[in-house]
């Protein structure tokens, strides 16, 4: 069994010779529903691996990767990804490789990170060497065999490393890979292979706010995507063409990506089709939107010739609709407008949000119309990422 230590202790590292591996520095930060992690190894990942006997036994060999500071903090402040460190150190804690020369470098790499607010959540280094055969020493899992439970977002987790075996350590634990270096990996699971720490952030940041769901009941089947980091881009397949028409305005006026599909009984009517939506709508953005860490949270407001719609919107946590709006209409096109209600019903409490519409005006596709295009407004300016923390005092 691994046995978790703070790094003070390694000095001594009696905790070590059992086990052989020393998963350090760790925060004992519990471990939430479907956390998204980044498994990342050190030395050539994010420090220069020195030639020649590839140990970093000191300062004076200790160098950060190009980009690799700015990359992480940009990772750190935007998005919802825990970072842990899994690294093999090959005979440390022996004459070859005394801890002695191992932690002043160490400490110098994770004191300059914190100050950039990078911080690891554990710190796991193996010491064995190859001709061990360690169950700890990467690619075998045996340092981050814990995590594979139900908690880990397998779809959105990576390891990230500069060596082959770090791509075949990916395999084992059922993840994507996102290597760093130009060597052909044949068909090991990799979703990145890139020189480039800043290439590297970007590609996380695009797909850190993202969220696929699919639902399916007796009566429909749905399935979103859902981009928050879009370009306003929807496909939308319900079977009501009105219907499609309003999501199309949440996606163009909300800033997001949006991609619908719906299989649903409307041979008996537009009820669950309209609802279902709703629901899967709601759980994307929740799930998207994670903690929230960085967005403004908050949105408002929407005329649309004689029609006004004033729209509040708060993605707090809890889900509440004020509604303060009659229709004159029993029907748009296909679309019963009494569904309209409903649809943000379902939404706010899927979502968990609070939503606060008001809307007036005499022609009911304008008013209708008005009400989403405010609500995508308002998304728009709630999803915002303007700071690094979460929107809240508590």
């Amino acid at each position: 069994m691994v046995e978790l230590v703070d790094t003070q202790d390694l000095k001594s590292c009696d905790h070590c010779d059992r086990a052989g591996s020393i998963p350090a520095s760790s925060t004992n930060k519990p471990l939430r529903m479907k956390q998204k992690i980044l498994f990342l190894d050190r030395d050539g990942t994010i420090l220069k691996e020195p030639s020649g006997d590839f140990q970093i036994d000191s300062l004076a060999k200790t160098e950060f990767l190009p980009e690799v500071i700015g990359a992480l903090r940009k990772i750190a402040e935007q998005t919802d990804y825990s970072l842990v460190m899994v690294s093999n150190q090959d005979g440390l804690d022996t004459d070859s490789f005394p801890m002695s020369d191992f932690l002043p470098s160490q400490e110098w790499m994770l004191k300059t990170l914190a100050g950039e607010h990078v911080v690891f959540d554990e710190i796991l280094i193996d010491k064995h060497r190859p001709e061990d055969n360690s169950p700890y020493r990467k690619p075998a899992i045996g340092m981050v065999e814990k995590y594979l439970n139900e908690h880990l977002d397998f779809a959105h987790s990576y390891v990230i490393g500069d060596r082959l075996t770090d791509m075949q350590l990916a395999e084992n634990m059922g993840l994507r890979g996102i290597y760093i270096g130009m060597e052909d990996v044949g068909t090991l699971p990799v979703a990145l292979q890139s020189s480039s720490w800043d290439t590297i952030a970007t590609f996380l940041l695009q797909g850190s706010r993202r969220s696929s769901i699919s639902r399916k009941t007796a009566e429909t089947q749905v399935s979103i995507t859902l981009d928050l980091n879009g370009d306003g881009t929807c496909e939308s397949h319900t079977g009501i063409d009105f219907f499609d028409h309003m999501l199309a305005q949440i996606a163009r006026h909300g800033g997001v990506s949006l991609w619908v599909d719906v299989k649903g009984d409307l041979a008996v009517d537009e009820h669950h089709s309209i609802e279902d939506t709703a629901i899967v709508l709601g759980q994307c953005f929740r799930e998207a939107i994670g903690s929230r860490k960085g967005m403004e949270r908050y949105g408002f407001v929407l005329p649309m010739d004689e029609a006004k719609a004033t729209i509040a919107l708060d993605f707090g946590g809890r889900g509440c609709l004020e509604w303060k709006v009659n229709f004159q209409r029993e029907y748009v096109g296909g679309f019963p407008t009494e569904m309209t209600r409903h649809f943000f019903a379902s939404f706010c409490q899927e979502a968990a949000c609070n939503l606060n519409i008001e809307a007036s005006g005499e022609n009911t596709h304008h008013l209708i119309e008005a009400i989403f295009k405010g609500f995508a407004r308002a998304i728009r300016m709630a999803v915002k990422q303007t700071g690094s923390g979460i929107p809240s005092s508590k």
